[in-house]
């Protein structure tokens, strides 16, 4: 007669052989976490009271360094020594989440609160033209349109010049050419921004004569910065197209260079949106070039790229800023949180360019 064996029997019995094991263990609830990051702020921060050294730091590396040991330690008890090694490793990403965010929500909060206090239609709506340094008056529409022009100018150039370097490296490219093209683009990407500005400054004076600063010089000079960042952006992009779709492209008699611009390009395109979007990010703040090239005492609104100095929102922040004064101080942080929302702005384009031109998936 044959020996049947409980299949339930046999799994508790094997559970509880792992369990003794150590292999699994009990598990901490979900609330105990929190909890504990609760009570230990509670506690640090009575002890940091009755010592008479409380402060808003002190209390955050305090606390943070008790949860880390506390997590750690309780884990270890009621779980086992990899979950309790996983807890004190997430503990101290979300740390230094956390480190990373405070400087820029601490930035975004200071030029908030300041920029608020002179930020109106008004203030979008008019230039300097007139106004006095003393004058509670005068806003800042001339630099806004010498920032969109200049930059946009410099993303004309910079974005084709860009783009078709790095599909020669990615496709084309072979040999020490190629090598060589990497390398410089390499040297041009840690190129200090005066730099580029004392570039454009001296092939100006040689091509125009000296004097002769306008918005396309300002551009040409972004230009310099813009177009090593997007080829190197565009280039890895390039190179997470998969090669199958390159191949089943030219397995149905596709030439190469409509593969590149029918599959490889739409393929990549919302990661080349986000690098040239972090090129633009990357020149529209720089001051030193373009006071160089494009002045830094234009008060009127000038909407000719080659005709006359052109006044820019980082440019005139400085400018604000060397005068000194409450009123010029007000100008400054108006101006600052301007830009932010322009490059805002440009984000949120750029998202929705890549969102309609991205390849549909659905069937």
């Amino acid at each position: 007669m044959a020996t049947t064996t409980d299949p339930t029997s046999t799994g508790a019995a094997g559970g509880a052989h792992l369990r003794n094991a150590g292999l699994f263990g009990g598990t901490l609830p979900r609330w105990v976490p929190p909890a504990l990051l609760v009570v230990l702020a509670g506690a640090v921060a009575g002890v940091l009271l009755a010592a008479g050294a409380f402060n808003a730091p002190l209390l955050a590396v305090l606390t943070t360094v008790a949860y880390a040991v506390a997590i750690t330690v309780a884990s270890a008890i009621v779980e086992n020594r990899r979950r309790a090694t996983d807890r004190l490793v997430t503990a101290v990403v979300y740390t230094c989440f956390a480190l990373a965010m405070v400087p820029l929500v601490s930035l975004l909060w200071t030029v908030l609160v300041n920029g608020l206090q002179r930020l109106d239609g008004y203030f979008l709506s008019v230039s300097m033209n007139g106004v006095t340094p003393s004058m509670d008056a005068g806003g800042v529409y001339h630099a806004i349109v010498g920032t969109i022009s200049i930059t946009g100018f410099a993303a004309l150039i910079s974005i084709p010049i860009g783009l078709m370097t790095a599909i020669y490296l990615v496709e084309y490219g072979r040999g020490r050419l190629k090598q060589a093209i990497t390398f410089f683009v390499d040297v041009m990407t840690g190129i200090p921004s005066i730099v580029a500005g004392l570039f454009v400054v001296a092939l100006w004076m040689l091509l125009f004569g000296p004097g002769n600063t306008n918005g396309a010089a300002g551009a040409i000079s972004l230009s310099v910065l813009m177009i090593p960042v997007v080829v190197r952006s565009c280039e890895e992009m390039l190179r997470l197209v998969p090669n199958e779709l390159r191949e089943a492209s030219y397995a149905l008699g596709v030439p190469k260079w409509l593969t590149i611009v029918k599959v490889v390009l739409p393929t990549a395109i919302a990661g080349i949106t986000t690098g040239v979007m972090l090129a633009l990010a990357r020149v529209i703040g720089e001051t030193a070039p373009l006071i160089l090239t494009a002045g830094s005492s234009a008060v009127a609104i000038n909407w000719n790229l080659f005709d006359g100095q052109m006044m820019s929102l980082p440019v005139f922040i400085y400018s604000q800023v060397r005068m000194g004064g409450a009123i010029n101080y007000e100008r400054a942080w108006a101006a600052a949180l301007t830009l932010i929302l322009v490059v805002m702005l440009l984000f949120l384009l750029a998202r929705l360019v890549s969102r309609f031109f991205a390849p549909k998936l659905g069937r």
